[in-house]
């Protein structure tokens, strides 16, 4: 029931990465990116419908080999998201996954050797509609700007990220996002805003390296936070040493929690105290897992007792504040007569909320027909 915030996002060009637009104020795309071997076709696409499960918009698959390229095009067969092949230094696996349909190319200009191989992938990125995106990481920059710097600085990484664009530009090709990542979050979040003054194109965040599920999801909501709430960035991923699944709802909890874009329920719970007339934790925790499947935009509250319950359930979808033996029901802001019995909390809850979502969802299409 909350409005979007009211973030002013930053111009930029419109690209598209299959038929996911990006940039010009199009929704800001959650990304991630395999870490199966790629020659593993069934494992890789295994691991690629996991990610569609849970809402990723886009994915990146890396090709260090012509036996990748090979992979990649039977996977971009077998999978609908839209694909971007990771690649370093050989242009000839990006012209043979250009000719299997990639749907964008991480490459970075400058890294691939002689003009005039860099001409021939940008000249098929052309000719096939495909966008590029740069890719500059802190802990591999040019030597010669690690020379002139001395160490990472958010001058170096734009310097880094304004020399491959300089090659793009000469090229006349303009259809690209940039990304300038570093696992330091201060250097990362001020190299961004540096270089969002000085180009047009899209930018792809990220903490890079950010470390396990936990430290790198806080890192993560950390940095990126900072620069969403500013209007930088248009797509994002987030870096976790863990299943890449989890990358792709951590990505879709920030920018819940900023309302930038929703995607599933939002679950507003009380840490619980010995108020708590029923189990807050083990509710909320069964209920995540049980509604991976929800994808319509909600806000849930469950509350373990009525000093907050009642104002979170009045501006909620769906609420319950904890009483005695028997809780209360909130649905669209208001108070119903029916009351929930705490020991089947959990089924209770996960039925209203899974009938609430279709009438949602109906009323939405509804309203898409009238219009």
């Amino acid at each position: 029931m909350h409005n979007e915030t009211p973030i002013v996002r930053r111009k930029s060009k419109r690209i598209y990465v299959g038929n996911v637009p990006i940039g010009d104020g199009a929704p800001i795309a959650v990304q991630s990116m395999t870490n199966t071997r790629t020659t593993d076709v069934e494992a890789t696409v295994k691991q690629i419908e996991s990610l569609q499960r849970v809402g990723v918009d886009i994915v990146r698959v890396s090709v260090p080999t012509m036996e990748a390229a090979e992979a990649f095009k039977l996977i971009k067969q077998r999978v609908s998201v839209p694909l971007v092949a990771d690649i370093h230094f050989d242009y000839r696996i990006a012209l043979q996954v250009a000719e299997y349909g990639v749907d964008c190319l991480r490459i970075n200009p400058g890294n691939i050797g002689r003009e005039d191989r860099i001409r021939a992938v940008v000249d098929c990125a052309r000719d096939k509609n495909i966008p590029i995106r740069i890719g500059i990481n802190g802990g591999s920059l040019e030597k010669d700007i690690q020379e002139k710097y001395g160490e990472p600085t958010p001058e170096a990484l734009v310097e880094s990220a304004l020399r491959h664009v300089e090659i793009l530009d000469r090229m006349n090709f303009d259809a690209f996002k940039v990304s300038v990542k570093a696992s330091d979050v201060f250097l990362a979040v001020q190299s961004y805003r540096l270089l969002a003054k000085q180009i047009e194109q899209p930018l792809h965040l990220g903490i890079t390296e950010a470390g396990g599920a936990r430290s790198g999801s806080v890192k993560s909501a950390i940095g990126l936070g900072m620069l969403l709430a500013e209007g930088i960035g248009d797509t994002l991923r987030i870096s976790l040493a863990a299943d890449p699944v989890e990358e792709v709802k951590v990505g879709f909890d920030i920018l819940k929690a900023l309302r930038i874009r929703s995607r599933g329920i939002n679950f507003i719970a009380c840490p619980t105290c010995s108020r708590q007339e029923f189990d807050v934790i083990g509710t909320v925790n069964a209920l995540e897992q049980r509604l991976e499947d929800i994808i319509t935009p909600m806000d849930v509250s469950i509350i373990g007792c009525v000093v907050n319950g009642p104002g979170e359930a009045l501006v909620s979808d769906i609420g319950v504040t904890g009483g005695h033996n028997k809780s209360g029901y909130y649905e669209n802001g208001e108070r119903q007569k029916e009351r929930f019995d705490n020991d089947n909390m959990i089924d209770q809850l996960e039925a209203k909320i899974r009938a609430r979502a279709s009438m949602l969802d109906k009323s939405k299409r509804i309203d898409v027909s009238q219009d």
